[in-house]
Parts: C-alpha cells; sequence; structure tokens
C-alpha cells in the first residue's frame, strides 16, 4: 500500500468574495498537470458560498456530480424539475447523462459542501437525481456508505431513499465522524471479492469543519496508516491518495489533542 498526502496548502484556491473554493484537482483557473484526476474521480471541490449568492443556471453532460453538504443549506434546481434545500449530512447526486442545467446557491446564511465530479461508465446515459440523508449519530466512529454504484447492496432506484446514493462510476464514498482518540478501518475489496493482487485506488478528504484556511492543515488531526506501516498524517483540508491491493487494510485514528472530531471522507474505487 502507498500513500501520499496532498496538503491543504497544495490545493488550488479562489476567493470571489461570495465563492471562496479549494479545487484537488485542476479546474479551469487552476492547472495542476501532476493532478488532474484519480482513477474515476475528476473533482473535490471544497466551496464556501456566501448568503444570497450561488451558481446560476448551467449545463452539465456526462459526469456524475455530487454534493456533500458539511454545513449550512444549499438550495438545487435542475431542469428535471428537481426543487430542493440540503443540509448538513445531505448527498445530492446528479447523473448529468445526455445532459442537464441546474442551479445551486446557499440558502440563508450560507453552505459550504465538498463537490465531487466522477467519470460515468458510459456516455449518453438517462439523467437521474437522488437524494441521501445521513445524521452525524450514524456516521459516528463508523464509516458509513454514502455514495456506491448502481446495483450494489443496499442501493435503490428510488429519488429519495435509504442506503447509499447510487453512481454510474465504479466509486464507493464513506464517511465518517471520528472522536477523539478513536480508529476506524477500512479493507479494500475488489468487485465484492477480495481477489490477490488486484489493484485498487482511494481517496481520502478531511472536511474543513473548523472554519476557512488557506494555509497549512489545521483543526482536527488523523493519522494514516496502512498494511505495510505506511504512515500519514492529516489536518482539515488536507487528503491523501491511496494505491492499494485488494484485501489490504487502511486505518485511520482521531489523533488530534484539542478534542475536535474529524469529519473524513473515504472514496474506495476501480
Amino acid at each position: 500500500m502507498k500513500i501520499t498526502a496532498r496538503l491543504n496548502t497544495e490545493r488550488g484556491n479562489s476567493d470571489l468574495g461570495w465563492l471562496k473554493a479549494f479545487h484537488t484537482f485542476s479546474v479551469p483557473g487552476f492547472h495542476d498537470p501532476a493532478h488532474e484526476s484519480f482513477g474515476p474521480l475528476r473533482i473535490i471541490n471544497e466551496d464556501r458560498i456566501a448568503r444570497n449568492s450561488g451558481f446560476g443556471l448551467h449545463r452539465h453532460q456526462d459526469f456524475e456530480i455530487f454534493s456533500y453538504v458539511v454545513g449550512g443549506e444549499l438550495e438545487h434546481r435542475d431542469s428535471m424539475g428537481n426543487v430542493e434545500v440540503l443540509k448538513r449530512g445531505d448527498v445530492q447526486m446528479t447523473s448529468a447523462g445526455r445532459g442537464i442545467q441546474h442551479s445551486e446557491h446557499a440558502h440563508g446564511a450560507g453552505a459550504h459542501i465538498l463537490q465531487i465530479w466522477a467519470f460515468p461508465t458510459a456516455p449518453g446515459l438517462a439523467p437521474k437525481y437522488f437524494t441521501r440523508r445521513f445524521s452525524d449519530a450514524e456516521k459516528r466512529d463508523r464509516w458509513v456508505r454514502v455514495v456506491a454504484p448502481v446495483g450494489a447492496e443496499g442501493t435503490s432506484d428510488e429519488r429519495d431513499a435509504t442506503g447509499p446514493a447510487p453512481i454510474d462510476s465504479p466509486v464507493t464514498m464513506f464517511a465518517t465522524m471520528l472522536s477523539p482518540g478513536t480508529s476506524v478501518a477500512h479493507t479494500f475489496v475488489a468487485d465484492g471479492q477480495e481477489l490477490e493482487g488486484k489493484v485498487r485506488k482511494g481517496f481520502i478528504q478531511l472536511a474543513q469543519a473548523s472554519g476557512y484556511n488557506a494555509g497549512d492543515g489545521a483543526g482536527a488531526h488523523v493519522r494514516v496508516v496502512g498494511t505495510e506501516g505506511d504512515v500519514v498524517e492529516l489536518r482539515e483540508g488536507d487528503g491523501a491518495y491511496v494505491i492499494a491491493a485488494s484485501g489490504e487494510e487502511l486505518t485511520v485514528t482521531n489523533v488530534g489533542s484539542e478534542g475536535k472530531v474529524a469529519e473524513v471522507l473515504l472514496f474506495d474505487m476501480e
């Protein structure tokens, strides 16, 4: 297993007044040829949208686009007729397929989200929309699947349902609210089976829950340990790439001395 840090200070960073954003991968206005994408992941943006502001109506095609709400409220509208206000812990999945238009605005005081884009399994799919809701309590000190490939155990094609949001991409996303001194482990598994030597890709991201910070990572502090003893320490805003063989285990421990809960996302991908 190989774990490589992607620190907060290495992310792209833009401040437009109404929008403060960090970019793990290249986007317009921030180009890093070493960080264009990773497996099916194309974008991880951490956005803070100011009151009465947001992204006006715009078009997407052939991307799986999902928002994980860290704080505040986000109003979503789209050309499929969906209108919804998303709150902390909600996951909103748009499968853009052959084309949709949508807008996203802060509802109320503002919104803090992680917006993620993934390449779809095929072009020209039928557009779809899903919402899933997860409480802090159910994520406390355990991994909870919040996104999983279409057809995976526990997924539903209903617009609103329990379980993970279905995605037309080989991506599973987990979330946890990790208490100080607590550890959670994850075993990388290929295609539902532990296949010797099958390579998996992973990515870990700590949400910047303690407040906007364009400098060195601060706030909650975790230690990430791989099967062979590879160790990376991360703070809020930091992330890490993972290359693992199927069957290898990753452990995340909240080692912070400030008593802060760490909000951690983990992607397990082909």
